[in-house]
């Protein structure tokens, strides 16, 4: 079986005028009367303005800008484009012009177009004939760099949901390497290596080999490179768990079948890479995915063993569902001894506790840098993800020590923040930030640009993140974006 990667987007270009004979969209905002934007006279009858209303007179659509917010601007994009898809499901056009307030600012341009690109996001594997889609849409606007920073974004967001949307049985830590090499070939000067299992021995990645012990596909550690230029080196770490039955501490079925997703923060990673190459932003940024598959077996790892991380630091582990910390140390102490960063940023689909504490559209950011946290969150506001910055709670760092070990895996207090703790063993003085995604990488129901299944978060975040450093920033403005390890 071959899975689809990667899924066609609308394509969302600018431009200044219109084409002749094209269907046309017209913008509505609320009031008494509603206003609509160029092009439009009085609004026709259940024309309401809200964001993300959409409605069809007399072959014309209308779509609600709501209060002009940014986040409005991204919500009606996507409203837009799956209204526009099932019309074109019925035979409807696949090509529009969408008539933008001339005055309308980068930032709201960019949102529309964001949402535009990825509210129509599908991914299927599937013997049925792909329906009719909508295939373009023209936005009558001055900003087409807003535009293409939009395109951009989408592109890493779509290409991580793709990442952590195949289901395992074609993806294993082989595969999810590979996939990285395949989207690396079409951006210059990315550049990526792959080591196997036999190279994790030598270097003593503990962690990953224990984890990956159990399945017959063995793991992988990848690493991308971009050397854009003299400005600082960030290095960004991402979960890479292909599939996370729990182990010997094995998870219930009920779903287990969403584990496909365990590896979205090291999707996130592998996709603002090449989102960061693609833009050329003039800075160094590695990303290392370790990548394993978390499986039941005479061979798996169990309870109370002892492991060897990279650098020498020995863990106990207290519950092999706990497997993303293990494969991220050894990831962390890797950076820290080989690539001389000046920033660390972890991310990962970690603990269960995050998902309780902050639910489904926030994620959590711990950090050991105030500057690091703010550009973090500033980033994230700025193209639609939301963060919460969690405190890395000192009177629960003793928990982190072991008895036998150097440290225990699952030191006891609340599971989101001794996770963090646990992770921030492994960082030395680098400045550091651990991004929790459990709750927001994935999705049950469509909302503003989302839709089901893997969403991508973090990757618009971590692109936004390196731009900070290079006076590049756009902005898509503020909103929202989904165990155990999970």
């Amino acid at each position: 079986m071959r899975a689809p990667l990667p899924t066609p987007l609308v394509a969302v270009e600018a431009a200044t005028t219109l084409r002749r004979g094209a269907p046309a969209v017209l913008v509505a905002f609320p009031g008494d009367p509603v206003r609509l934007g160029p092009g439009g006279g009085d609004a026709p009858p259940g024309v309401t303005g809200r964001a993300g209303a959409t409605t069809r007179h007399d072959g014309t659509w209308h779509v609600g800008a709501g209060d002009g917010a940014p986040a409005d601007w991204r919500k009606a994009g996507a409203s837009l484009v799956r209204a526009l898809h099932g019309d074109a499901e019925q035979g409807g056009p696949t090509t529009f012009d969408v008539r933008l307030p001339a005055d309308l600012d980068p930032g709201a341009v960019e949102a529309f177009a964001l949402g535009a690109s990825l509210g129509g996001y599908r991914y299927r594997i599937t013997a049925a004939e792909e329906p009719k889609r909508v295939r373009t849409l023209r936005l009558i606007t001055a900003h087409a760099d807003a535009v293409d920073h939009a395109a951009t974004l989408a592109a890493a967001t779509s290409l991580s949901r793709d990442l952590a949307n195949t289901p395992s049985n074609v993806k294993d830590p082989a595969w999810l390497a590979s996939a990285a090499v395949r989207a690396a070939r079409d951006v210059p000067g990315l550049d990526v290596e792959v080591r196997d299992e036999r190279w994790l021995a030598a270097q003593g990645f503990g962690g990953v080999l224990a984890v990956g012990g159990g399945s017959a596909r063995p793991p992988r550690l990848i690493q991308l490179t971009w050397s854009g230029g003299p400005g600082p080196h960030l290095v960004l770490v991402g979960k890479g768990i292909t599939f996370d039955t729990g182990g010997i501490s094995i998870k219930p079925a009920e779903g287990m079948h969403l584990m496909r997703t365990d590896m979205s923060g090291g999707a996130a990673v592998i996709a603002a890479l090449t989102g960061i190459a693609r833009r050329r932003l003039p800075l160094r940024v590695t990303g290392l995915v370790p990548a394993a598959e978390n499986h039941v077996s005479g061979s798996a790892y169990r309870p109370g063993d002892v492991i060897r991380h990279h650098g020498g630091t020995t863990t106990e582990v207290t519950n092999t569902d706990a497997e993303g910390r293990l494969v991220l140390a050894d990831a962390l102490a890797y950076a820290v001894r080989t690539l001389a960063p000046d920033h660390l940023v972890d991310v990962a689909t970690l603990t269960g506790a995050m998902k309780v504490t902050l639910g489904l559209r926030t994620g959590g950011l711990f950090a050991t840098d105030d500057d690091l946290a703010a550009r973090i969150a500033g980033a994230g506001a700025a193209v639609g993800e939301r963060w919460w910055r969690m405190p890395l709670l000192e009177d629960a760092a003793e928990g982190v020590r072991s008895d036998i070990a150097d440290v225990r895996q699952c030191p006891p207090g609340p599971g989101g923040i001794t996770a963090a703790l646990f992770l921030r063993e492994f960082v030395g003085d680098v400045p550091w930030a651990h991004l929790d995604i459990a709750g927001p990488a994935r999705a049950d129901k469509a909302y503003d640009e989302v839709v089901p299944g893997a969403t991508g978060f973090a990757a618009r975040t971590l692109i936004g993140l390196a731009e900070s450093w290079t006076g590049t920033a756009h902005g898509a403005g503020s909103g929202s974006g989904a165990g155990s390890d999970r």
